[in-house]
């Protein structure tokens, strides 16, 4: 196989080819230090504050796609083959401001200015995508942009503004767009992708099968995809990860299929690129899955990598292994297939062998008889970790229940079933009386740890009441539901 030693994208309008990178070169330090680009903040360096945030455009089935993201922990290496635009890049049909920015200023939305340029980033994504946003759609737009100066109400009156005066259409990089297909189009050889020093190497597989390959080679690597964790290990704890292979960008790991029973997804598909298939067929995930980090954070993490990264607090494990989902384990051209639950052993631990990797992860979707159900409980209520999240299936027949699925996280020391209260559920009406009898036999099932997100009195009592709340919700008369809504408002406000 042919080997290229240099990676190539497009920054703003140049065409950028270089070697000289490491695997743990950020993009946000290529663009301020290298390039002078400084629009691009660094604050949080972990991509929560939005300060950093640029659109990278890549082809998807043949036409170019933005999505914003934190270029704090984003990693150089994966650029190869896409489009990079900072704040700088933005124009007016004039030269002057662009109608995001020139909303900004006539709504007043900027003060100090740090946050400016990522807020800029995000609703220039958002109206490229949504000319016409809701204020709902807007402010998860803006979940991964934080502001303390003038607060979000004047950026929400810009926003609002920028979509009833102004359309994408005539935006210069909808004028620019068969332009820079066909230049991404010129970029894509097809070719492995190494670059770095020796302690400090990134490659780039050609496809699939040079991906197992490669870890065959090295079964020690690193694997990147979206960086939303692994990124924090750079830079939050300095840590080397050489050599690191990147898969974002694998086709063959990028796919959804659905089909009457279940939905499989690629190991590489993004919290984003889910949204789609899972608002047609699991609808009931969709205000939890708003609630994952924030938009920049969605459109680089993967579901996949969520899973692999063994956390006890990573999101999609629970929704996983309530609805009963297995996974694709890959060495060379070897594969088996685990359920989701069974792939996390101890905290730390997976069931993984060396050189092996996520493939696919395949989804069942809830029968006619099963009501389900997720949760999650945070300090705050958009981008934040999960204190408690939850995931809840029961199978209903004849007014009892002949199956229960209730997987927690952040409860112990891996996502795990709560196996005593499912069988405390099972073979019994489901009724009050039985889920509180159920509540009562957690205990039994977890012993959680106190630390900075939750004591462990508080989270006991929180898995407890989100039981109390799956049967309130799906059974619950309009007096309780009501007040259950009003109490849920009353939180927000």
């Amino acid at each position: 196989m042919t080997t290229r030693n240099e990676i190539q994208f497009l920054l703003n309008d140049t065409l950028v080819t270089t070697g000289e990178l490491g695997a743990t070169d950020t993009v946000l330090d290529f663009l301020r230090i290298d390039q002078r680009l400084t629009g691009s903040k660094e604050g949080c360096a972990e991509g929560d504050c939005g300060a950093c945030t640029v659109l990278v455009g890549r082809l998807v089935d043949g036409g170019l796609e933005y999505k914003s993201v934190n270029a704090c922990i984003r990693f150089l290496a994966s650029l190869d083959g896409c489009h990079v635009v900072t704040v700088e890049h933005l124009k007016g049909a004039d030269g002057g401001l662009h109608p995001v920015q020139q909303a900004m200023v006539d709504f007043h939305g900027s003060q100090c200015g740090f946050c400016t340029p990522g807020i800029i980033m995000s609703l220039y994504a958002l109206w490229m995508e949504n000319p016409s946003p809701t204020v709902q759609q807007v402010e998860t737009a803006l979940q991964g942009n934080l502001c303390r100066c003038t607060g979000y109400e004047p950026i929400i009156r810009a926003a609002m503004a920028l979509g009833r005066d102004n359309s994408p259409a005539q935006d210069f990089l909808q004028a620019e767009r068969k332009n820079i297909e066909n230049q991404l189009s010129e970029l894509s050889d097809g070719r492995r992708v190494v670059v770095g020093p020796e302690d400090n190497r990134a490659i780039l597989p050609a496809n699939l099968d040079d991906l197992a390959k490669l870890l065959e080679e090295h079964p020690d690597a690193t694997i990147v995809s979206g960086a939303t964790d692994v990124g924090l290990w750079v830079t939050k704890f300095l840590q080397p990860i050489s050599p690191a292979i990147f898969v974002a960008d694998l086709d063959e790991l990028k796919k959804v299929e659905v089909s009457d029973s279940h939905i499989n997804i690629g190991a590489a598909v993004t919290y984003t690129e889910f949204e789609e298939a899972m608002n047609a067929n699991l609808p009931q995930l969709g205000e939890y899955w708003n609630r994952i980090a924030g938009w920049q954070v969605r459109n680089m993490g993967t579901i996949g990598g969520n899973v692999a990264n063994g956390s006890p607090i990573g999101d999609a494990p629970p929704v996983l292994i309530a609805l009963g989902a297995q996974v694709t384990l890959r060495k060379g051209s070897n594969r088996r297939v685990i359920d989701v639950e069974d792939y996390f052993i101890d905290y730390g631990k997976q069931d993984q062998l060396p050189g092996e990797f996520v493939e696919q992860i395949r989804i069942p979707l809830p029968a006619k008889t099963e009501v389900f159900s997720a949760y999650k409980i945070s300090k705050r209520r958009d981008e934040d970790i999960s204190s408690v999240a939850v995931g809840i299936l029961v199978s209903i027949a004849d007014g009892v229940i002949d199956k229960a699925r209730i997987a927690y996280g952040g409860m112990a020391g891996t996502p795990k079933r709560a196996t005593t209260v499912e069988s405390e559920l099972v073979g019994k009406a489901f009724t009050a009386d039985v889920v509180e009898a159920a509540a009562g036999q957690l205990g039994k099932d977890f012993s959680p740890l106190s630390d900075w997100r939750a004591s462990a009195d508080y989270r006991l009592l929180s898995a407890q009441n989100l039981l109390r709340r799956f049967h309130l919700e799906n059974t619950g008369g309009p007096d309780e539901l009501s007040r259950l809504s009003q109490v849920q408002q009353e939180i927000s406000a």
